[in-house]
């Protein structure tokens, strides 16, 4: 797979902006730039993944990429906050 450095900026764009978004949306669970953008990456990708499974199809462009991966990001940073919560006040460790 080849990307070229204007889809790479995108994505990067994309992240960045996502992870921030959620970021706001999900309190308490800031993780700076780079944290912030590799949340929104994986977000993406798990926006990408969910969202279909869900019946949910957004459509094109980058107002569409932005909003399902801030979807995506908003729920791995739910799943977070839940392992991180679990194991620090309700678990052992």
């Amino acid at each position: 797979m080849y990307l070229s450095n204007e889809s790479l900026l995108v994505i990067i764009f994309v992240g960045l902006v996502a992870g921030w978004l959620a970021g706001q949306i999900v309190q308490g669970t800031g993780f700076g730039l780079i944290g912030d953008l590799i949340i929104g990456i994986v977000g993406a990708f798990v926006g990408d993944w969910l969202l279909p499974r869900v019946g949910i199809h957004l459509g094109m462009g980058i107002i569409s990429a932005i909003i399902n991966a801030t979807i995506g990001a908003v729920v791995l940073l739910l799943v977070i906050r839940l392992f991180r919560g679990r194991s620090r006040w309700g678990g052992r460790w």
